[in-house]
């Protein structure tokens, strides 16, 4: 084997070896947001705070309200909710520092965190919910 054929080969492996480490982790931003603004209380894993604040992991709320989810991130929820089955009562502040983007990754996160298999959401459909839930 001559040098340029060395050469390739071992430039082959480097790059091959340099995608086998690639840390992918989708919905990146979405999950660091959660992470600053909403583990505090829906905890690293979705789980909720004891009877507090309601699970996300696999919580039947998600599946049946994801046109609200984008109003209730923005402005909170003030509302009794039932949550599999569970009664919370505990007022979410909202994070109006969020933009659509922003919102749309948190709710993307969210949807495929913990065992979750919700639909995956656009920016599009974000602003067409929060039009639809102004608030001042």
């Amino acid at each position: 084997m001559n040098s340029i054929h060395r050469f390739l080969a071992l430039c082959l492996l480097m790059m091959v070896i340099s995608l086998s480490s690639c840390d992918y982790q989708p919905y990146k931003q979405g999950r660091n947001l959660y992470n600053f603004y909403c583990a505090t209380c829906h905890m690293d894993d979705g789980s909720g705070l004891k009877g507090l604040y309601p699970p996300l992991a696999g919580a039947d709320y998600l599946t049946m309200n994801q046109e609200n989810l984008p109003c209730i991130i923005r402005y909170g929820l003030s509302d009794t909710i039932l949550v599999n089955q569970k009664i919370y009562n505990q007022a979410m502040p909202g994070v109006k520092d969020l933009n659509e983007v922003q919102i749309t990754n948190v709710i993307n996160y969210i949807n495929h965190a913990w065992g979750n298999e919700l639909q995956h959401v656009k920016v599009e459909d974000i602003q067409e919910s929060l039009m639809g839930c102004e608030k001042g």
